[in-house]
């Protein structure tokens, strides 16, 4: 038996939290800052820390967003093979319009080639899950594109290895220095195809941070990564430190023989998401 969500449903929820999202970071990315606070070393590097703290606050506080670009929205859709709903996408983009009006957010789509805003910051990049359970969720993703510029993919060759595809993420995280606003968190895809380790990359941003991946081998190499980026020393916003990345996530897929695709997705330290769970 079908179950279904009403279209209005789906606009306002998307509209509250695309606001909520852009205004209020998540707790757990505040306690990483703690955290990083007092690991860092770095006396300028912690003073950096201790405003993206009281940012976060004042911003919560005043209903403020936490940065001028409020991003092009991202959202990943997780829906049950049965739920029944009409025009979602367009419920989708016009929750994310709403928002961008009622909560006063900065409009930054537009045409890739005229460059004539939409002026309402959609239409979003919209991804879909098709389960078979009883589940209709909505993830919105404001993606800044200061970190979304520093993002790359490569078609390195089998022989590569382990080895390669670490090098290739360090050295991307390197090249983008402070461009992407760091402290940042590292989504790595691994596998599939080229679009595909693309998306992979993009999906590994809306894993809580800090969580390992559930297969040992690679969250060793996550922990690794981590551990050698953040010896890079470029520091939050690149004002030097020990502390670069608060956290990688690594998502992977079968690949053919001849082929190992691998995309590097950065996200800034404004690490801004939203859950919406509908059934």
């Amino acid at each position: 038996m079908s179950k279904k969500v009403l279209y209005e449903e789906v606009v306002s929820a998307v509209k509250e939290g695309y606001i909520k999202a852009c205004k209020k970071l998540p707790e757990n990315v505040i306690k990483f800052f703690e955290e990083a606070l007092k690991k860092e070393k770095n006396l300028l590097a912690k003073a950096v820390f201790e405003v993206l703290i009281e940012n976060s606050r004042i911003a919560e506080k005043e209903a403020l967003p936490l940065c001028q670009d409020t991003g092009i929205p991202v959202v990943w859709v997780r829906i049950g093979e049965k739920i029944k709903i009409e025009n979602l996408e367009k419920a989708i983009n016009e929750g994310l319009a709403l928002a961008q009006k009622e909560g006063y957010l900065r409009a930054s789509v537009c045409d890739p080639l005229t460059r004539k805003n939409t002026g309402t910051n959609t239409p979003a990049v919209i991804h879909y899950e098709i389960v078979p359970e009883d589940i209709f969720e909505i993830e919105l993703l404001p993606k800044g594109c200061g970190s979304e510029n520093m993002s790359a993919l490569a078609m390195l060759s089998p022989s590569a290895g382990v080895e390669g595809i670490k090098n290739f993420v360090i050295e991307t995280v390197k090249k983008a220095g402070p461009n992407p606003c760091p402290p940042v968190i590292v989504g790595v895809g691994i596998g599939g195809d080229f679009e595909k380790s693309a998306l992979l990359a993009k999906r590994a941003l809306y894993r809580e941070i800090g969580a390992l991946n559930s297969d040992p081998e690679i969250a060793k190499i996550e922990k690794e990564l981590l551990e050698k980026i953040n010896t890079l020393g470029i520091g939050p916003l690149g004002f030097k430190g020990n502390i670069t990345c608060l956290a990688v996530h690594i998502e992977t897929h079968p690949c053919h023989i001849a082929s190992l695709p691998v995309a590097v997705n950065i996200q800034c330290h404004c690490a801004r998401i939203f859950k919406i769970k509908f059934l």
